[in-house]
């Protein structure tokens, strides 16, 4: 008797066997031998091209896997040259939140940074700093923009990958990033006293690719603009950004509020807010090609800290972040004041401190109907509330969690522009200053719009 070998073609049961006739055997038995064994090659068939299709499933998910992990640039957390960037206060049920800090670069290192950003060559500020705070037990979330104009102590540092380092100084707080972001994670954490568990850094082209594959953001201004700085050109109104004009959008920092970084930054949120809404109600999330494509993208965009340099990471981050609703989730401008030396410059208001305080704390800063909590809106005792307004935070006295409760009467979302990522009912506030230059001549954002007939619309 002859065995056959059992890995023969994947396994003997999935090799196709002739049909024998129901006479080779004789009788009646033999025919309903006959009768049974087209069940029986129905069912082989079936299992066979069923583990067929999971060993194709398997290859390609592990193509994928591969593919999506090796798009992943990553970095040291921290930079500093003491400490680390602090640790998260687990609750009562011993969960533990989330702290990250969003980078925007304006790096024009490669050509296509340089292609879209109009200058090239090495060095970097961070464009956008912003810190996600995620609550332990996952129902709300806090972003908090840290003005790049910020000037404040900043503290040593040391860039591993170029071999370079800083010296603690006081400066304006988004330079650090020209020391990697783990120098402005060890900035950020020395000015706020968050702990910040991890970061993901953005460049030109990455916000280009994002907004492209999601199909673009909606948003709206609420007047006729054009920045000849960014080149955001818009009609008043309703808009779909992407590729180059979502990037011109939240570059943009003449056209809205001020014409500075503080009404950049609001627009920044809208921006941020909108973006939310699209990927939860256009079904992405839900559309296996839409999310590849936006995972291909995001891997592609991000540098991120080691803890999240592997897509399983990154897709334990993004389940978490999905799980807080959409009116939970609360933008805030850090607060400040102008810096006496320098109109152009702001400096950390004691205001700010309320702010820092709910977040280290984990308190939320709306309620589970989207109104602003206790804790965005007591203020402290006023037993010890000054009678002048208060000066900004000095440069020697960066916030630490173990100082007193500060003593501004304000309260921890006042003056702190907030606003929840459900709210879709606003415009970006075109400045009415004249923030634009054109040819040379200051003129508004609206005005330079009316100006500019033979340039292009960023967006129908």
């Amino acid at each position: 008797m002859t065995n056959t070998p059992a890995s023969a073609s994947g396994g003997r049961h999935c090799v196709h066997r002739g049909t024998q006739s129901a006479e080779a055997g004789g009788g009646r038995a033999a025919a309903r031998r006959s009768r049974r064994k087209p069940r029986r090659r129905g069912l082989r068939i079936l299992a066979c091209t069923t583990a067929g299709l999971v060993l194709v499933t398997a290859g390609a998910f592990g193509y994928l896997y591969e593919k999506l992990n090796g798009n992943i640039k990553h970095a040291p957390l921290f930079a500093g040259t003491s400490g680390d960037a602090g640790h998260e206060k687990p609750d009562a049920f011993g969960r533990t939140p989330i702290n990250i800090l969003l980078i925007g670069s304006d790096s024009r290192d490669n050509a296509a940074d340089c292609a879209i950003g109009g200058d090239c060559g090495p060095g970097a500020n961070a464009d956008v700093q912003m810190v996600l705070h995620v609550s332990a037990d996952r129902s709300n979330a806090t972003v908090l923009s840290i003005p790049r104009d910020t000037m404040t102590d900043l503290p040593a540092c040391t860039d591993s990958q170029k071999k370079t380092s800083m010296k603690a100084r006081f400066g304006q707080i988004n330079s650090t990033l020209d020391y990697g972001p783990g120098c402005a994670v060890a900035a950020v954490h020395q000015v706020t006293g968050i702990p910040i568990d991890h970061f993901m850094m953005v460049d030109f082209t990455g916000v280009v690719q994002m907004s492209d594959a999601i199909g673009g953001v909606p948003v709206c201004v609420s007047d006729n603009v054009y920045d000849p700085d960014s080149h955001l050109k818009l009609t008043k109104g309703t808009h779909t950004l992407q590729g180059m004009s979502a990037l011109q959008f939240v570059r943009t920092r003449h056209g809205f509020g001020d014409g500075g970084d503080l009404g950049r930054t609001v627009a920044q949120h809208m921006f941020l807010g909108s973006m939310v809404r699209q990927l939860k109600s256009a079904g992405t999330m839900t559309n296996p090609a839409a999310v590849l494509s936006l995972a291909n993208a995001a891997t592609k965009a991000l540098t991120v800290d080691d803890g999240l340099k592997s897509i399983t990471q990154l897709v334990g981050l993004a389940d978490d972040l999905n799980k807080v609703p959409m009116d939970r989730i609360t933008f805030a401008t850090m607060q400040n004041q102008p810096d006496p030396s320098n109109p152009n410059r702001v400096l950390v208001s004691p205001a700010a401190k309320n702010l820092f305080t709910t977040i280290i704390n984990d308190q939320p800063l709306t309620t589970g109907s989207g109104d602003d909590s206790a804790a965005a809106t007591q203020a402290p005792s006023t037993a010890t509330t000054p009678t002048a307004e208060p000066s900004a935070v000095p440069p020697s006295a960066p916030f630490t969690p173990s100082a007193p409760a500060p003593v501004d009467p304000r309260t921890a979302l006042s003056s702190a522009n907030p606003a929840t990522a459900d709210d879709s009912s606003g415009c970006a506030q075109v400045s009415t200053f004249r923030t634009a230059n054109l040819d040379g001549i200051p003129m508004t954002p609206t005005e330079a719009f009316a100006k500019s007939p033979d340039v292009p619309d960023s967006a129908p």
